[in-house]
């Protein structure tokens, strides 16, 4: 099955609950991540014109869903995509929480389904299933889940799951839910996003996977009378020319030793996650070949797990980049830069306004362009010109 080219595309931002700083592997440059901080990223995005952000979930991170909560008053338009999590939450449990921030929010609510991939993390929470059962638990949980939210009295005995009148009095906003956000390689998620999913997350590797990756998910949505859209998590490292993007990439990553990076692969090796094999896979733990697709930089993956590849390049060549996953049917990009707060604004002021922005915040502009004016008034009277003055 063919996928449309997007012609217009959500770029969402993130909340780096998990720390910040400008360098990677290291405490050199690190800054705290405090209420005050995540707030001060949630309004920069909320001001710029993001759609949204993206609070990752896991014991590395401060609770997704309190944050949001405590970030959400503070901002006007964003929206918040925040993890809940079949197996270590009751479906029953999950709904109140999500129509009661869809509701305190007032519609901001995006919902993204984690099943988890570290085996060694999910036994320190409680879960000791295999891979292909804890996404048996995913299917059953976003069963009862999407019934409470869509205002359905559910009973269900399953093999994971049991159910007794289970209700949902206070339904959310957004009708009939939160839309349902979720990445998965395997075979086995494959399948639970085909059935129940709204958005197929995948995290950034070269077009043509990417292209082979979300093809058969596409195809068996539709065969299933379903129909799936598309997204794509990345960094970006972003400039005024190519070369200062390159040269801020090898500088993210110049404190990085090999033993930090012999540790950080050792754990994803213990992961069962199909999806991080794959990001290893892109560089194996070696610093000389990270360009592994033009202009695309897996230098984060060599210690961080998840997301590990980057955008890397002058404004034009970010934003053809991105086109280029457009093409393939991408139509949501969640992006991120370190320090977060700083490459909020470089990537919104460098490379939004040359995207066809579907949604944004920013208040009374118009969606394909990023308005100003941006830059200190000359002499307190004139605006700044947009181009360059010649040189003499």
């Amino acid at each position: 099955m063919s996928i449309a080219p997007s012609t217009d595309a959500n770029v969402l931002w993130f909340l780096p609950t998990h720390g910040d700083g400008r360098h990677l592997g290291t405490a050199i440059g690190a800054r705290p991540v405090n209420l005050h901080y995540l707030r001060q990223i949630a309004q920069a995005a909320d001001d710029l014109g993001y759609f949204g952000v993206l609070l990752p979930t896991g014991r590395s991170c401060e609770d997704s869903w309190v944050v949001a909560s405590a970030v959400a008053p503070f901002t006007e338009r964003l929206r918040y995509l925040v993890a809940v999590r079949p197996g270590l939450q009751s479906p029953t449990v999950a709904a109140r929480m999500t129509a009661t921030l869809d509701r305190v929010s007032q519609g901001r609510l995006l919902i993204n389904v984690v099943t988890g991939g570290d085996p060694t993390e999910n036994k320190g929470d409680g879960i000791f299933l295999s891979h292909d059962e804890r996404y048996q638990v995913t299917r059953e949980f976003l069963a009862v889940y999407t019934a409470l939210l869509a205002g359905e009295a559910v009973n269900v005995s399953g093999k994971h799951i049991r159910i007794e009148d289970g209700r949902l009095l206070f339904p959310p906003v957004q009708k009939p839910r939160p839309a349902l956000y979720f990445g998965g390689s395997s075979a086995a998620a494959v399948d639970v996003a085909a059935d129940t999913i709204d958005k197929y997350l995948t995290w950034g590797e070269p077009p043509a996977q990417v292209a082979a990756k979300i093809a058969p998910v596409a195809a068996l949505a539709a065969k299933r009378g379903r129909d799936i859209s598309f997204g794509i998590r990345l960094h970006v490292i972003v400039r005024d020319t190519n070369e200062e993007a390159w040269r801020a990439a090898d500088e993210l990553i110049s404190h990085v030793s090999d033993e930090t990076i012999a540790s950080a692969q050792s754990i994803f090796a213990r992961m069962d996650s199909v999806g991080q094999q794959r990001m290893v896979q892109l560089h194996g733990g070696r610093r000389d070949k990270l360009e592994v697709s033009p202009n695309l930089w897996a230098g984060v993956g060599l210690v961080r797990g998840g997301a590990g590849t980057a955008l890397v390049g002058d404004a034009p060549t970010v934003a053809a980049r991105m086109k280029e996953y457009m093409s393939l049917g991408i139509d949501t990009f969640i992006m991120s830069g370190y320090p977060h707060l700083e490459e909020a604004y470089r990537f919104a002021e460098l490379v939004l306004p040359l995207l066809p922005l579907r949604g944004h915040t920013r208040r009374g502009a118009p969606t394909n362009v990023n308005t100003g004016p941006f830059g200190e008034t000359i002499a307190n009277e004139q605006l700044p010109l947009r181009q360059h003055a010649a040189q003499s």
